[in-house]
């Protein structure tokens, strides 16, 4: 993704919007953003840019369909690049680690689920929130 994709979606090439794009894909699918995380990122890199610019870039890649914005527990919102395939997300309560997954009886299900009640699904979200069992949390309880 790059300048022609902000051009076809009707934005300026400006180098906010560039440094910003290159920030959400160089962390590609693997991490969810917040704007002060990709604002930290810039400072880091030597950018001038400011917190209030993005926001707004971010805002403006939403409304444009670019990236997505997600509003996990804990109310802070985060963003990833919107690569056009559905998956549901998976929290840990304990250290935020969040995880994508697809999984298709799921998917069957909820389209079901809607059937059942006069309803043609459109889209959705799923959540799951736990704890993670990862060794490496920082926030994992003791097992005893």
């Amino acid at each position: 993704m790059g300048s022609k994709e902000l051009k076809q979606v009707g934005l300026k090439v400006t180098l906010p919007r560039m440094k910003i794009l290159a920030i959400l894909q160089e962390h590609g699918g693997a991490q969810h953003l917040s704007a002060e995380d990709i604002y930290k990122s810039l400072i880091a890199s030597g950018e001038e840019v400011g917190l209030a610019t993005v926001y707004r870039v971010l805002t403006q890649f939403e409304t444009a369909g670019l990236v997505k914005r997600h509003h996990f527990e804990g109310g802070q919102s985060v963003f990833e690049l919107n690569q056009g395939e559905h998956h549901d997300h998976i929290l840990c309560l304990q250290c935020g680690r969040i995880e994508e997954f697809v999984d298709e009886v799921i998917e069957t299900r909820q389209r079901e689920i809607a059937a059942q009640h006069g309803f043609r699904l459109a889209e959705h979200s799923l959540i799951l929130y736990g704890n993670c069992t990862n060794p490496d949390c920082p926030h994992r309880p003791p097992t005893h």
